[in-house]
């Protein structure tokens, strides 16, 4: 008799969550805030699925869950060749250390990351993934998100 598996190694060693950017706008868009209380690290990753224009791509770190807080960039992420062509893809990677030291030359209790987002044109649009490293296992870190 076959015995179904369904693993479960890397939905409760990775905390998984996608976002569509389409702002209809040129400035600054804060993409999803996570809480880096939990995490060690998180990876960022943009794809582009409209559009051909310039990119600004910061991750942010705020003092408050709704991103409403203080509020610091903590690194602002240069490729080398800019995602210019639908398809494209770059990484911005962050170290809850980065955010924890950042905080601590600032004064502030900075908690919560953000990717932090502009195209040169409003009618741009693009798909973000947030990769997160926890600091412990368990079940439910990737979960689907139907509507």
């Amino acid at each position: 008799m076959a015995v179904s598996i369904t693993p479960q190694i890397l939905s409760t060693e990775l905390s998984v969550t996608q976002y569509d950017l389409d702002p209809d706008a040129t400035s600054l868009t804060d993409v999803g805030w996570v809480d880096m209380r939990d995490l060690s690290a998180l990876l960022i990753s943009f794809f582009r699925t409209v559009g051909t224009s310039a990119i600004v791509f910061n991750i942010v770190a705020n003092t408050a869950s709704d991103g409403s807080g203080d509020e610091a960039i903590i690194k602002t992420i240069s490729p080398a060749a800019a995602p210019d062509a639908v398809g494209d893809y770059v990484f911005g990677e962050i170290l809850a250390e980065e955010v924890r030291q950042k905080g601590e030359e600032d004064g502030k209790a900075y908690r919560y990351v953000s990717a932090n987002i502009s195209f040169a044109t409003g009618t741009d649009e693009a798909v973000v993934t947030y990769i997160g490293k926890p600091r412990y296992k368990y079940e439910g870190l990737t979960s689907d998100n139907v509507a």
